[in-house]
């Protein structure tokens, strides 16, 4: 079900008419920078040989579907949901990738442990929604081209911290018991829970490989910015295609 305008005339304020004043571009891959000198003395098909885990996060049906809360970053023409899908076969086909995540991110947050500034914040986002939970449950739905390629014994799960999957969560169990090295990291938004997570994976002795054209800000004017510092100060930020090559052994 969706959550029809007629039933909920209020979105996140800062998606708000996004769709009416945004030329949107296919994809975000030439905003990709190279790769910062420090990765350059790397040798990533190497790395990315070892023992992998496969990472989407916040690709809901919220940001790609009509009646979506987030549906106005128009996230559905932007190109992050096809590269995810080739990143994630590829990452399938590969051998070494021995964990696969589809991590959940609602925005629909009444039940979450909350600080006085959780609440306010989470308030603001869907405060002033009237949503059933039939409607809620169908937001936070992982979008139907990645629910095809989910396999029995991989994870699915919702962030509970703001920004990261590391707090909360099963997830540094599943990578430790796995021996998982490096992650690969699709998903949205960039700015916020795919720099988080690059950051905490680096926080906790992982290899974090940010595939940029996977993933999306709220707006594409952001997106440099964001490929920029994460690139710079936290992870490699590769496109879907240079992922695909760099796995062909």
């Amino acid at each position: 079900m969706t959550i029809a305008a007629t039933e909920i005339d209020t979105r996140l304020e800062t998606e708000t008419d996004l769709d009416a004043e945004v030329n949107f571009p296919s994809s975000n891959v030439q905003s990709i920078p190279p790769l910062a000198e420090q990765w350059k003395s790397l040798d990533l098909r190497e790395i990315l040989s070892r023992p992998a885990a496969f990472l989407s996060v916040s690709q809901s049906n919220s940001l790609y579907r009509p009646g979506g809360v987030q549906y106005g970053e128009r996230h559905d023409l932007r190109g992050s949901l096809p590269a995810t899908v080739k990143s994630a076969k590829a990452a399938r086909a590969a051998g070494n990738f021995t964990s696969f995540n589809w991590i959940g991110y609602t925005v629909f947050r009444q039940d979450y442990p909350q600080s006085d500034f959780d609440r306010a914040q989470y308030n603001s986002w869907t405060g002033a929604l009237d949503a059933t939970p039939e409607q809620i449950a169908w937001d936070n739905e992982l979008v139907s081209d990645l629910r095809e390629l989910v396999q029995p014994g991989d994870n699915e799960f919702y962030e509970t911290a703001l920004q990261t999957a590391f707090t909360g969560t099963g997830l540094p169990l599943e990578l430790s018991r796995k021996r998982i090295e490096v992650l690969v990291i699709t998903g949205i938004h960039t700015d916020w829970c795919i720099e988080g997570n690059a950051r905490a994976a680096r926080d906790h002795g992982y290899l974090p490989i940010v595939i940029g054209d996977a993933t999306g800000c709220n707006r594409p004017e952001h997106e440099p910015a964001a490929f920029q510092r994460i690139n710079q100060f936290f992870a490699p930020v590769i496109s879907s295609e240079t992922f695909v090559e760099l796995l062909k052994r």
